[in-house]
C-alpha cells in the first residue's frame, strides 16, 4: 500500500508541476533565465566587487523600499553588472524562500515583447515560480481568461503582482537597460509609474541601469541613490588577464612585458568602456606574431565608431567566401525583426535563389558564424541566440547600413519567400500540434519567414514581387504559412486556432501589400471570400490598419463592407478596435455602412474604440448622425462604462460632451461608470464624472457597493478625497455584507485612506 500511495503522490506532484508550468507560461513565455546564465558565465571572477562592497549596495540589500539607479555610458558594462547583482542576490538568499527576486533584461531587439504589461507579467511569473504552489490570484486570472482565449489586463496583472509580492518578507526587482524599453511611446513611463507604485505599497527594493537619458533620469531624481557604472581599471585588468591567453597562438607567452603593454594600452584607450576593451582585444586576435600585435597596439582606435570601422575593414580583408558570408550574417542580425537562433540563421544563409528545397550542404557551421565577424557577433550558449555584441553596434549599422548593406531588405524578403515556397510545405495546414511542431523543428526558419516576410517585402523589387505572387497562387502553401503566422500559445490545440481557408488575397491584405493587391485585383479573385473565421480581405486589412489596401478594396463595386466575422465584428469594428483613424474614416464615408452593428458581445464600433482609448476614432464615430452612444452590451454596460473603467480620460470627456449621454447608466451588476473608474483608481476620470451635474455618486451596485467603497478598497487616496468632498456623500453606508468603506480601507492596510474617512466622521 505504501508503494501505491507513493506512486499516487508522485503522479499528483507531476500533475501539479505541469499545471503550475502551464499557468505560468500562459502568463508569458518570455524567459530571462538563459540570458542571466549566458552573462554570468562570461564574467571574470571578482568583476563588480567595487559595487557589491559599496555602502550603498549593502544598505540596499539590508533595508526595504530602497532604489539604486545606475546610469552609465554605452559600453560601460551595465548589463554585466546587472548579472553580477542578480547572481549575488541568489547566492545570498538561495535558501530563504521568504525573499523574492525578479529581474528584467530590456533589449532593443525585443521591444515588441517588452511593453509595460509584458514586463509586469514577467516579474509576476518569476516571483510566482519560486512559490511551492501557484498563487490563488494567478489561478483565478487563468480560470477567468483561459476558456475565453483572452489575456489579462494591465490592472489585473498589477493587482496579482501586488498580491504575490505581499507573500514575501522582502522582494528585490532588478531592471537592466531601461533605456532600451519603448521610451518614445510612453511605455517606459507607464512601467516605471507602476513599479514605483508597487514599491510604495509593498516595500520592494529596485536596482535599475540605464544610459544617461534625461527623461529617465528625471524619474529617479529624489527617490533613489545614484551609482554611476563605469569600467574601472581594476575590472578592466581582471578582464584582460582572463583573455590574454587567447593570443597564445602568436607566441606572445614568451613576451611578458608585451603582455603588460597590451593590457595597459587597452585600459588607457578604453575610456571607462568594457565594450571598447573587448573589441580592441578582438582586433589583436588575427595578428600572427608578437611583433604584429605590438604594431597593432599603436593603431588602436579611441572611439566606438572607429573600432567598428576597423572591424569591418578586417572583415573585408578575409577571403571572398568568408567576407560575403560575414556581411550576410551581419545584415541578417541587423535587419531581422526579432533575435534569431543559430539554426534559424543557418537556414536563412543556406537558401539559394529559386530552389524548391534546402540544400543542407550550404548550412554554415555555428563556430564559423562566430569567428568570421571580427568580434561583432556573439552567440549565447544557453539561449542559442545570435546577437550583435552591443546595442551601439546596431546603432552604428543603422547609421551606415546603406554603405555596408544596400540591398539587405531585398535579399531578406527573397530568402523568406523562397523558403515559404519550398515543396515540403505543399501538404498544407497541419492537423495536429505535434505535426505542426515537427514541421517547425525540421524547418527552423519557417516561423520567422511566415511571420515577417511581408515586412521585409514592403519595398521589394519587381523580381521579389513575382516570387510573392507565385507563392500566393498556391492554396496549400498559403494555408501552411498562415498557420505558422497565426499560431501562438502553449495550450492544447493552439496550432489549430489559426484561420483555415486563407487565400493569397487575405494574406496580402493582412500584410498591407498594396502593389500585390493591385495585381491580384486585376485577375479573377473572389473579393468577398471569407476564411474559416469568416473574415474577408477587407476585414484583415482594416484590422491591421492598412489604409491604401482598404481604399483599393472599397473601390470595388461588389465589396461587402458590412460583412461580419465569427465574432460578429465588421471591418469598421476591427479598425476602431485598433485605433486606425484613417481606415475608420474611409469606412464611415461609405453611404450604407452600419456603424451601430453589434458583435456577439453586444459591442459596437464605438465600444471597441472607447474601451481601447482611441480618441480620434471615437470622435469620428460620435460625429456620425444616428450613432447610438448609449447602446448597451450583453452585460448592460455602455461605451462610457468601459472607457471610464480603463481610465481613458480624453474619450470619457468626448462621451460626456454628447447631449443625452447616460452617465448614470447601470450595468447588469448595477455598477455605474463612476464605480468602475473609482475601482481602478482613475483620478482624472473620476473628477470628470463628479463634475457632471446630476451624477449619482451614492449609486449602489448589485452587492450594495458604491464608488467610495471601491476606491477605499483600492487605497486610492486622491479618488477617495474627490468623492468625500461631494456634498451629500454617504460615507458610513454598509454594503450587502455589512461592510463600510472604512472597513475595506482598514483590511487592506490603506492608512492614508483610513485617516481621511475617520476625519470625515
Amino acid at each position: 500500500m505504501a508503494d501505491v500511495q507513493e506512486g499516487v503522490d508522485k503522479l499528483l506532484r507531476g500533475h501539479h508541476d505541469r499545471e503550475h508550468d502551464t499557468i505560468l507560461n500562459w502568463l508569458t513565455s518570455i524567459d530571462y533565465a538563459s540570458r542571466q546564465s549566458d552573462l554570468i558565465t562570461r564574467c571574470q571572477e571578482g568583476t563588480g566587487e567595487w559595487l557589491l562592497r559599496s555602502n550603498e549596495f549593502r544598505e540596499w540589500v539590508d533595508q526595504d523600499k530602497r532604489t539604486i539607479f545606475c546610469p552609465g555610458i554605452p559600453g560601460a558594462g551595465k548589463t554585466m553588472i546587472t548579472s553580477i547583482v542578480v547572481h549575488d542576490l541568489y547566492k545570498r538568499f538561495r535558501s530563504d524562500d521568504r525573499i523574492g527576486i525578479a529581474y528584467l533584461y530590456c533589449e532593443f531587439r525585443r521591444k515588441h515583447e517588452q511593453k509595460a504589461i509584458d514586463l509586469l507579467a514577467s516579474l509576476l511569473k518569476q516571483l510566482a515560480q519560486e512559490q511551492p504552489t501557484t498563487p490563488a490570484c494567478i489561478k483565478s486570472l487563468y480560470g477567468r481568461h483561459k476558456d475565453k482565449r483572452t489575456c489579462p489586463s494591465f490592472d489585473e496583472i498589477s493587482k496579482a503582482l501586488h498580491s504575490v509580492i505581499a507573500g514575501y518578507l522582502k522582494t528585490f526587482i532588478v531592471i537592466d537597460a531601461l533605456d532600451e524599453c519603448q521610451v518614445s511611446d510612453g511605455n517606459c513611463r507607464t512601467f516605471l509609474s507602476e513599479i514605483f507604485n508597487l514599491q510604495a505599497k509593498t516595500g520592494a527594493s529596485l536596482f535599475v541601469t540605464s544610459r544617461p537619458i534625461q527623461e529617465i533620469e528625471k524619474e529617479f531624481e529624489g527617490r533613489s541613490v545614484w551609482l554611476e557604472i563605469r569600467a574601472n581599471n581594476e575590472d578592466l585588468y581582471r578582464y584582460l588577464n582572463g583573455r590574454i591567453a587567447e593570443l597564445s597562438r602568436s607566441g606572445i607567452s614568451k613576451y611578458p612585458l608585451l603582455q603588460d603593454k597590451i593590457k595597459s594600452e587597452i585600459v588607457k584607450t578604453a575610456n571607462g568602456m568594457f565594450l571598447l576593451a573587448h573589441l580592441q582585444m578582438n582586433s589583436l586576435m588575427d595578428q600572427p606574431t608578437p611583433g604584429d600585435i605590438e604594431l597593432a597596439l599603436q593603431n588602436l582606435p579611441t572611439g566606438l565608431d572607429g573600432t567598428y570601422e576597423q572591424a569591418m575593414e578586417r572583415i573585408k580583408s578575409q577571403g571572398e567566401g568568408f567576407r560575403k558570408l560575414a556581411i550576410r550574417v551581419l545584415f541578417w542580425i541587423t535587419h531581422a525583426k526579432r533575435p534569431l537562433s543559430t539554426d534559424e540563421l543557418r537556414h536563412a544563409l543556406a537558401v539559394g535563389d529559386g530552389g524548391l528545397k534546402l540544400d543542407e550542404k550550404f548550412l554554415p557551421e555555428v563556430q564559423v558564424l562566430g569567428s568570421i565577424c571580427a568580434g561583432l557577433v556573439t552567440i549565447d550558449e544557453k539561449s542559442d541566440i545570435v546577437r550583435l555584441v552591443h546595442y551601439t553596434t546596431q546603432e552604428y549599422f543603422q547609421r551606415s547600413r546603406k554603405n555596408w548593406f544596400p540591398d539587405a531588405e531585398t535579399h531578406i524578403s527573397r530568402t523568406c519567400v523562397t523558403y515559404l515556397s519550398f515543396d515540403t510545405f505543399k501538404t498544407g495546414f497541419c492537423q495536429t500540434d505535434e505535426e505542426f511542431e515537427e514541421r517547425l523543428r525540421l524547418n527552423p526558419f519557417y516561423d520567422y519567414a511566415a511571420r515577417n516576410w511581408a515586412y521585409h517585402a514592403s519595398s521589394a523589387s519587381h523580381e521579389v514581387e513575382r516570387l510573392i505572387l507565385k507563392l500566393l497562387e498556391s492554396k496549400s502553401k498559403v494555408s501552411s504559412s498562415s498557420q505558422a503566422m497565426m499560431a501562438s500559445g502553449t495550450y492544447q490545440g493552439y496550432s489549430q486556432r489559426g484561420p483555415r481557408q486563407m487565400t493569397g488575397l487575405h494574406l496580402a491584405a493582412y500584410f498591407g501589400l498594396e502593389n500585390v493587391i493591385r495585381t491580384l485585383l486585376r485577375g479573377k479573385v473572389e473579393i468577398n471570400l471569407r476564411d474559416a473565421y469568416k473574415r474577408t480581405a477587407l476585414s484583415h486589412a482594416a484590422k491591421e490598419g492598412h489604409e491604401a489596401v482598404v481604399k483599393l478594396l472599397l473601390d470595388r463595386k461588389s465589396i461587402d463592407f458590412n460583412s461580419e466575422d465569427n465574432s460578429g465584428c465588421t471591418a469598421l469594428s476591427l479598425a476602431a478596435a485598433g485605433g486606425h483613424e484613417a481606415v475608420v474614416k474611409l469606412l464611415l464615408d461609405e453611404e450604407s455602412i452600419d456603424f451601430n452593428s453589434k458583435d456577439n458581445s453586444g459591442w459596437t464600433a464605438l465600444f471597441h474604440a472607447a474601451m481601447s482609448g482611441h480618441e480620434a476614432a471615437v470622435k469620428l464615430l460620435l460625429d456620425k448622425e444616428g450613432i447610438d452612444f448609449n447602446s448597451k452590451d450583453d452585460h448592460g454596460r455602455t461605451a462610457l462604462s468601459y472607457a471610464a473603467a480603463n481610465g481613458h480620460e480624453a474619450v470619457v470627456k468626448l462621451l460626456l460632451g454628447k447631449k443625452g449621454i447616460g452617465f448614470n447608466s447601470k450595468s447588469k451588476y448595477v455598477d455605474t461608470a463612476l464605480s468602475y473608474a473609482a475601482a481602478n483608481g482613475h483620478e482624472a476620470v473620476v473628477k470628470l464624472l463628479l463634475d457632471k451635474e446630476g451624477i449619482d455618486f451614492n449609486s449602489r451596485g448589485k452587492y450594495g457597493r458604491t464608488a467610495l467603497s471601491y476606491a477605499a478598497e483600492r487605497g486610492s487616496k486622491v479618488v477617495v478625497k474627490l468623492v468625500l468632498d461631494k456634498e451629500g456623500i454617504d460615507f458610513n453606508f454598509k454594503d450587502g455584507g455589512g461592510r463600510t468603506p472604512l472597513y475595506y480601507a482598514a483590511v487592506e492596510g490603506h492608512e492614508a485612506v483610513v485617516k481621511l474617512l475617520l476625519d470625515k466622521e
